[in-house]
């Protein structure tokens, strides 16, 4: 495998993923959903893992990528001698009927392999070790006579005393003991495989397969070509739309953060988290750009889960939720599997969930807003999110001069971070404009000095004379790249000199070779090591915003030219090899680069129209 680089592809069909190396191997997978355990997990424990893979005897790959506008991911192999060649188109079902998308939760947990040979008699070998449940216990791999398939079923105990059975399907055309051995098999003909977490009702044959190819494959083209790209930059912004659309949970409509857990952020280091979960934070840029690439459709679906989510009155409010909206995201570690590059430890579940951060209110209003002002609602639903308004306003009162463990999750010591304060600012001042829609001028007259108050205590304790910007905390001398948000945010003016000189110092501070640090100084695990993809991409806003476009353009052409080969982006970039760390893909670099492209392309015109197509 040549998983080093991060050169994988992802397929997938918004109920969940698998990554595929260039090498044609399936190195994760969970089934059936996105936080379910891994079916094959090659890529955080090489040996013990599991994996399926394709090989061609006296042959290699010599070309992959996706076909136009879907995500649909084909590997050419050929022989030595160039007579012999074969391809694998991998997917993940996904459909449309009549020009309209199947109802919610219709996509399969199955990942479909067809193999189409090219010319001469291609010879090939199939390796299948599927290890469900995190192979946490032995697997037994046999065929299964009463479905005419592969099984791999696995039984434990875990140390709760809870027992544990799964199991995983391989449906083949293929001879299955051939599989079973990893014999020699000759393609005459196009052939495929069917991994599948159920046993089928249906048993697929080859006209079935070729149909899921034909329906998915129009699925993806008609979504593509519903979506606004801007003249330039089209083909990274519709391949980063695309991976957001991989990454929605088909059932409820939440946005898992990555496909991965325990990818790292630094090699050897224990920065490995589990990100197939929601965050909150990650939704104010999600609706905003969702609906400006013309998926206003899937911004609903976002914010109605969120709605359905969050609490109302006195119940708190999580950074992060499961994607069925479970509060509880108990982190434990998977000591049996080596990591990746031996990384340790391998996580499931994140601790952060019970963390206070006070960023999240203001993201969450401004999500509620911009849907009250771009969606008619009931009057009883607007009774609904004015609770929630309230709600959350109630407890910015009472919270918002405490200290929390800001935006990065820090698990030391809570401070007062300067973008959790802005954000509980931004929490009030949207709700004062949801109080101005709505007709609420006497709750706004009363609740309007807390949004000068706040704004005040920022720029008197967030703002260093010394350094000339606004820091990380009050009263500190470091800096932190989420200032670069403040003009996003509507906090000041991008013209205003303490945002330029902000802007500026942490150009000088923590940008390294057109890289950005989210901050230099050290947290819980020592002092940050790589870039983070989506710094990076807010320093290409701030420039844009402050009026060096030349400047802006060059560094978003750099991070560009840093995505792997098929345009996806991870967590982080090492500063000097470009290559990609962290959990991948990452569904916040991607949104970021297409807000990037936008602002800098400034051509939208509006593409909000409701079309049939988007599920």
């Amino acid at each position: 495998m040549i998983e080093e680089n991060y050169t994988q592809g992802v397929i997938g069909n918004g109920r969940s993923c698998a990554l595929v190396e260039f090498d044609s191997t399936i190195s994760f997978a969970c089934l059936p959903d996105f936080d379910s355990g891994t079916v094959f997990a090659s890529l955080i424990d090489k040996e013990n893992g599991g994996s399926n893979r394709v090989s061609m005897v006296d042959g290699r790959v010599t070309a992959q990528a996706y076909e136009p506008r879907t995500n649909i991911l084909v590997t050419t192999f050929e022989s030595a001698d160039g007579g012999h060649a074969f391809q694998i188109t991998d997917f993940m079902p996904r459909y449309t009927w009549d020009g309209k998308a199947g109802s919610s939760g219709d996509a399969a947990s199955d990942i479909v392999r067809v193999l189409h040979p090219l010319r001469g008699r291609p010879v090939v070998r199939i390796h299948h070790d599927a290890r469900p449940e995190y192979a946490r216990f032995p697997a037994k791999t046999t065929l299964d006579g009463t479905n005419n398939s592969i099984k791999t079923s696995t039984i434990g105990v875990l140390a709760n005393g809870h027992e544990v059975y799964e199991s995983i399907f391989l449906y083949t055309d293929l001879p299955k003991d051939a599989i079973l051995e990893s014999q020699q098999i000759q393609l005459n003909r196009s052939h495929y495989l069917l991994i599948s977490y159920h046993d089928k009702v249906v048993p697929p044959d080859s006209e079935l397969i070729d149909l899921m190819l034909q329906r998915t494959r129009a699925y993806w083209l008609l979504w593509s070509q519903r979506t606004h790209r801007p003249a330039r930059y089209g083909d990274a912004v519709l391949r980063s739309a695309l991976a957001l659309k991989l990454l929605q949970f088909d059932h409820t409509g939440a946005l898992v953060a990555a496909a991965t857990t325990s990818l790292p952020e630094t090699i050897g280091e224990e920065r490995n988290w589990d990100y197939r979960f929601c965050w909150i934070r990650d939704a104010s840029m999600t609706v905003s750009t969702l609906r400006r690439i013309g998926h206003p459709r899937m911004a609903s679906r976002f914010i109605d889960w969120m709605l359905r989510t969050v609490p109302t009155k006195d119940d708190n409010l999580q950074i992060m939720y499961g994607l069925r909206g479970e509060r509880e995201l108990t982190e434990d570690t998977l000591d049996h599997l080596s990591g990746y590059q031996g990384s340790k430890p391998v996580r499931i579940g994140n601790a952060a969930y019970f963390q206070e951060q006070h960023d999240i209110y203001g993201i969450l209003l401004d999500v509620v807003y911009q849907d009250v002002e771009a969606r008619t609602r009931t009057p009883e639903r607007l009774d609904q999110v004015w609770t929630r308004v309230r709600s959350v306003v109630r407890t910015v009162t009472q919270r918002w001069q405490e200290p929390d463990r800001g935006i990065w999750e820090i698990r030391g010591e809570a401070r007062h971070f300067v973008f959790s304060k802005v954000l509980c600012w931004v929490a009030i001042d949207r709700a004062l404009k949801i109080a101005k829609l709505l007709g609420k001028d006497a709750w706004y007259v009363l609740h309007a000095p807390l949004a000068e108050e706040i704004h005040l205590d920022i720029c008197k304790k967030g703002w260093s004379d010394e350094v000339q910007a606004f820091t990380q905390t009050f009263g500190s001398s470091d800096l932190d790249a989420s200032n670069l948000l403040l003009a996003h945010y509507g906090f000041i003016s991008p013209r205003d000199p303490r945002f330029i000189s902000t802007v500026e110092q942490s150009e000088k501070s923590l940008c390294q070779d057109g890289l950005m640090y989210r901050y230099r100084n050290q947290d819980d695990f020592g002092e940050p090591s790589s870039a983070f993809t989506v710094c990076s991409f807010w320093m290409v806003k701030a420039l844009a915003a402050i009026g060096r476009q030349k400047d802006a353009r060059a560094m978003f052409e750099n991070l560009l030219a840093c995505a792997n080969v098929h345009g996806l982006y991870a967590e982080d970039l090492d500063f000097k090899t470009h290559r990609q760390l962290g959990n991948f893909p990452q569904a916040y670099s991607h949104l970021a680069l297409i807000d990037c492209a936008l602002d800098l392309e400034g051509d939208f015109e509006g593409h909000e129209e409701e079309l049939t197509i988007d599920p």
